[in-house]
């Protein structure tokens, strides 16, 4: 299943260049998360529903225009396999005088074959959809350096 989502920053390209690449440092860009689980960890999604993922960051290739980091969260612990994987990729795009459009554009693949299909289809699908819109929040209000909404964005934190 595909997930995604865009926001547009009123900031410019290389100071949101130089915060993403802080924020892919040390787990920054997990913040209070990372803290409380460990490094490379971050508990992601709803209430109930929430699971502490692995996160892995790398920086994507860039140009004067581009730039970005590929991530990859994936469930840890008992039960971990019963959580799908993500694979994704959080892109800066240069929209000149317009400021910088954040994008995380991601890919998982549900478990339990048709059974899990089928549950992605009626409900998990929204989850996901909100965690990715969450999280993507909190990226860019830490990009335009602005406060987060209390309990906006996901990883929880």
């Amino acid at each position: 299943m595909f997930v995604g989502d865009e926001v547009r920053l009123d900031v410019g390209f290389a100071v949101a260049r130089e915060r993403l690449a802080r924020l892919g440092e040390n787990d920054a860009l997990f913040g209070p998360s990372a803290d409380a689980y460990g490094p490379g960890l971050a508990r992601v999604g709803p209430g109930v529903v929430s699971k502490l993922v692995r996160v892995q960051v790398r920086e994507l290739s860039w140009t004067e225009k581009s730039s970005g980091l590929a991530l990859r969260w994936e469930a840890t612990g008992p039960g971990g396999k019963l959580f799908p994987v993500l694979d994704a990729d959080l892109t800066l795009a240069d929209f000149g005088a317009q400021g910088t459009l954040v994008a995380l554009a991601g890919v998982y693949r549900p478990p339990l074959g048709p059974l899990g299909q089928a549950l992605d289809r009626a409900v998990l699908h929204r989850v996901a959809v909100s965690t990715i819109k969450g999280f993507l929040a909190r990226v860019a209000a830490k990009l335009a350096d602005q406060p987060v909404a209390n309990g906006a964005g996901c990883p929880n934190a």
